[in-house]
């Protein structure tokens, strides 16, 4: 039976590929398909805590700047209120630091809301310091580690046509 993040093995189910169009949440819901897709893709050398790391600043970015991704705020039974957070899941992939490039350039030539996440930054602070290091070097010569993009699903795809998902 396959597991997937949507689907939990559960007895009597049957395995179902990732298809937005035919998964069902617990409840026997069809899930909302999304027109646009968050997407994050990480250099494939990366240290787990590093890759933890990139995504988490990633995401900060777009969700500063797009706020139409933002959700609700959360209560849970007792009426404790915590943080809204995206409305739809992010897909996190990863590359070569070709991929990563290629993906880049991509993402500039679509004009897509994107983060980007630099090796400099590793050495950097705080924020002063990591708008510096990222300002100091021409776009086609960072050396990037992560870029998180936010746009049209198909759009996203093409920009990530030679990465693989997260393991």
């Amino acid at each position: 039976m396959q597991r997937t993040y949507k689907t939990g093995s559960r007895p009597g189910r049957q395995s179902q590929g990732m298809s937005t169009e035919t998964l069902t949440d617990h409840a026997g819901r069809r899930p909302v398909r999304f027109d646009t897709k968050i997407a994050v893709l990480l250099r494939d050398d990366l240290e787990t805590w590093q890759r933890l790391n990139v995504t988490a600043f990633l995401v900060s970015g777009l969700g500063t700047r797009l706020p139409e991704l933002i959700g609700e705020p959360y209560a849970d039974a007792d009426d404790t209120p915590y943080l809204p957070m995206f409305r739809q899941p992010v897909l996190v992939f990863e590359g070569s630091k070709e991929v990563l490039t290629a993906a880049h350039a991509k993402a500039l030539g679509r004009a897509l809301p994107r983060a980007v996440f630099t090796a400099d930054l590793f050495a950097t602070g705080h924020d002063a310091d990591n708008r510096a290091a990222v300002r100091a070097v021409a776009a086609a010569e960072l050396d990037l580690v992560g870029l998180a993009v936010h746009g049209p699903r198909n759009a996203v795809d093409k920009v990530l046509k030679d990465a693989r998902m997260h393991a």
